[in-house]
């Protein structure tokens, strides 16, 4: 599936005309997966989400063009968040981040609207500093489903611990995703160069006109 139209498909809905432009931040890779090539069925978008304002945008702007284009292909689309907790996270809470984190498992992915990370934490909840940091990835991961609630579409959530970019690079690889949308607005942003040329889906990001 080419993003271009999709892109083209939203850019008519809020009257722009030049947003393909301003938001297509690395295009799709010259070289399909094996997806691509064996099912034209359904389609995969990956959200980058941290609950900030941009990233916000970016999970809104994923499930209206998943939305426009389910009405005019009758494709299956699957809208996926993934929220990743930094290695480097001491930086923004130098008290509930540690190197016992690492022992929690590299990933969790909830694919409904009821699941949550309560399992998780009764399982550590021996450990503070890991409860704390799972709490807010609670928080996040659950204000991510609320918005997604009216999509009424086929979602999932992955909570992954590490580097941004290299856990979003195989997250879009294992899932085979079509587009991955990100709250950045400029193809030099550092998570953007941080992926490289050589990425598996079309990156797309958000438009200017949003502080418009």
């Amino acid at each position: 599936m080419k993003v271009k139209p999709m892109l083209a498909r939203f850019q008519s809905t809020i009257g722009r005309t030049n947003l393909i432009e301003q938001m297509v931040l690395l295009p799709e890779p010259k070289i399909k997966v094996d997806k691509h090539i064996e099912s034209t069925e359904s389609l995969n978008f990956i959200v980058g989400y941290n609950s900030s304002c941009n990233s916000h945008t970016a999970l809104d702007i994923a499930l209206c063009i998943a939305h426009q284009t389910r009405l005019a292909t009758k494709m299956e689309v699957t809208v996926q968040v993934v929220f990743v907790v930094e290695d480097n996270q001491n930086n923004y809470y130098p008290d509930i981040y540690s190197a016992e984190m690492h022992n929690l498992s590299k990933e969790y992915i909830f694919s409904d609207f009821s699941n949550s990370l309560a399992p998780v934490l009764t399982k550590e909840k021996s450990d503070i500093k890991s409860q704390a940091v799972l709490e807010k990835a609670d928080f996040v991961i659950c204000q991510a489903r609320n918005l997604a609630l009216e999509w009424q579409g086929n979602f999932k959530a992955h909570l992954r611990f590490g580097c941004i970019a290299e856990e979003l690079r195989k997250v879009v690889a294992s899932e085979a995703a079509d587009v991955l949308f990100l709250g950045c607005k400029s193809a030099l942003h550092p998570i953007i160069t941080s992926l490289g040329s050589n990425f598996n889906s079309a990156v797309v990001g958000i438009p200017h006109c949003v502080e418009e």
